[in-house]
């Protein structure tokens, strides 16, 4: 630290300060003692550091699954977030079992100075015993609770979006392919859905749930077609593509005699067939802010706060006007 200082003409306090990316640094500053840091190839020891802080900058990833699309694109954007802020990353998944107990002793022995919970995963959190003062907890998508911070999607929000904009296009209703039921972004959405029909005076279908999957999505067809289904909002779009795929092989025409609007706009969703009307969520965004807020309580405490992140509808080709 000392070679760096020398070589980049400031002191070894400024050196420590841009180290662990404290803001007291004005940009050329910092330039300078970054390009000395790469010129002399000094890396910052982590295991010393902790020593002498008690923080290891690391924090945990607490998930049900990767297997979905959504909790992949969360990880990458927490990976990258926390990388930004000098941190490292722990993904534990909750396991056969479930337990959250079971993933925040795992994260204990790891050493983490705090963790993020995603999802599914969720539920488990809060009904498990919380781990001991000291590890902060974030959780993406869950109800308001005192004892961690929240950072949601509007998922409320954007389903509103995706049912109006359908009953404005001349639907007399929407039907709804739900999430599964233990699940709090699918039940946000499915409320988004009832407020929107409730608001137009609408009725509202009986629901149809999937499991996220398209081939949940595939099988759930025939339920709405034969309910008479003119609109459907799939809680995501991967349920939608195999509601698309389904309703081609049934004859049905898309946006022709079915509407569809998903919910993510995943990066395939415009090159689906027809490209999908949805629901955008912005996974960067959202796994910044949980890394931010949990970050910057670690570092500096405070209460436990919570945090909404907007949603946008993009309209594709999947959805058009009623033919009068």
């Amino acid at each position: 630290m000392a070679d760096v200082a020398a070589r980049a003409g400031v002191s070894g306090q400024t050196v420590s300060r841009v180290v662990n990316a404290s803001p007291r640094v004005d940009p050329e500053t910092r330039r300078r003692v970054e390009a000395a840091m790469a010129a002399l190839g000094y890396r910052p020891h982590r295991a010393a550091r902790a020593l002498r802080t008690g923080r290891t900058q690391t924090v945990g990833l607490v998930v049900s699954t990767l297997a979905s699309v959504g909790n992949s694109r969360m990880l990458q954007a927490v990976a990258d977030a926390a990388a930004a802020r000098g941190y490292a990353l722990t993904v534990v998944t909750l396991g056969a079992d479930g337990e959250a107990t079971t993933a925040f002793e795992r994260l204990a022995e790891q050493g983490v100075d705090g963790a993020i919970v995603l999802n599914e995963a969720t539920e488990r959190v809060r009904q498990a015993d919380l781990p001991a003062a000291g590890l902060r907890l974030v959780v993406v998508d869950s109800p308001r609770d005192d004892r961690f911070s929240v950072v949601e999607t509007d998922h409320a929000g954007g389903a509103r979006l995706a049912v109006e904009h359908l009953l404005t296009s001349g639907h007399s209703t929407v039907h709804h392919l739900a999430g599964p039921a233990r699940s709090f972004a699918a039940a946000e959405r499915e409320r988004g859905w009832r407020d929107a029909l409730a608001g137009a005076g609408a009725p509202a279908p009986a629901v149809v749930r999937g499991d996220w999957t398209s081939g949940s999505g595939f099988a759930a067809a025939s339920a709405l077609i034969d309910d008479g289904a003119t609109a459907v909002f799939a809680a995501n779009d991967q349920m939608a593509l195999g509601l698309l795929r389904a309703l081609a092989e049934a004859g049905r025409d898309v946006p022709g005699e079915v509407s569809v609007v998903g919910f993510d706009d995943l990066a395939d969703a415009a090159d689906y067939r027809p490209p999908l009307t949805t629901v955008h969520q912005d996974f960067d965004a959202l796994g910044a802010r949980a890394v931010a807020v949990l970050i910057d309580g670690i570092e500096a405490g405070g209460a436990a706060t919570f945090e909404t992140v907007s949603t946008r509808l993009v309209v594709r080709a999947s959805t058009s006007p009623v033919a009068r």
